[in-house]
């Protein structure tokens, strides 16, 4: 038999995006899947989405949270599976990215995290790019986190190595972290050289509203802890980060977003 995947799906109010998201789970065809939905509480109809999937959940629940953060470390401390990831309920898995991931997994001792490439979507599901990424090397990582988030699978002995939880004090950053953590505990990493989920860019996302807010901050004191880049030469840290950043963008992706 397979082993158990558990994927955790932290959801508020993103009835626009949620039953895609839930489809691209369920269209795997994955025989050993454990689903958990942690919604924080909507009021814009996604309780109704989750009620018409809910006799292929392992469990569901709708009910105030702290955060997205709060939220996924709720679905994963209800998670079984010897297997573990989350899914934003704005993104999607793309075809055969959960038997890729497991088979990777199982198949070579030397790797206790996988992930793959990257498409990126618009609120209509459009093709608007792509995140083409590389392997994690620990230098690169420690200053910007390129690992797409969609993407990542890891095995829950590492988990449990790591604390079972993802830090509540980030609320923009928690997947990066997490990553450090992994690679501070020796982790061994292997990349998937295929695309593997969806990232969706629409007004409402999360990472659009809060990276000037919060996620700056997050990330300066991420590098601090782990790049060791105290005072000025975090400016150095986020001119890398942004250098990475137009890089691994196609140039559709670019015109969008680095317009001059």
């Amino acid at each position: 038999m397979q082993p158990k995947l558990s994927v955790v799906i932290p959801s508020y109010n993103q009835a626009a995006y949620l039953e895609d998201t839930l489809k691209s789970v369920f269209a795997q065809g994955y025989p050993n899947l454990e689903v958990i939905v942690v919604d924080g509480g909507s009021d814009d109809g996604s309780v109704e989405i989750i009620k018409r999937y809910a006799s292929k959940l392992a469990w569901w629940v709708s009910e105030p949270d702290n955060g997205q953060t709060h939220a996924i470390n709720k679905g994963f401390a209800r998670a079984t599976g010897e297997i573990l990831a989350w899914l934003n309920s704005d993104d999607l898995f793309l075809p055969g990215a959960i038997s890729t991931a497991v088979n990777r997994l199982v198949a070579s001792e030397n790797a206790d995290v996988v992930y793959g490439q990257r498409m990126l979507i618009n609120e209509k599901g459009e093709d608007i790019g792509q995140w083409v990424v590389s392997e994690a090397h620990s230098y690169v990582l420690a200053y910007a986190d390129f690992i797409p988030q969609e993407t990542l699978f890891w095995k829950r002995s590492l988990w449990e190595k790591v604390g079972s939880a993802l830090n509540e004090d980030y609320k923009f950053a928690m997947d990066w972290e997490l990553l450090l953590r992994f690679k501070a505990c020796g982790a061994r990493f292997q990349k998937i050289d295929r695309f593997m989920g969806a990232f969706r860019f629409h007004p409402a996302q999360k990472t659009v509203a809060q990276i000037g807010e919060s996620g700056f901050k997050e990330m300066e004191k991420l590098r601090v802890a782990y790049a060791k880049t105290p005072g000025k030469s975090r400016y150095n840290a986020r001119a890398m980060t942004l250098t990475l950043i137009r890089f691994m963008l196609t140039s559709r992706l670019k015109e969008l977003f680095f317009r001059h």
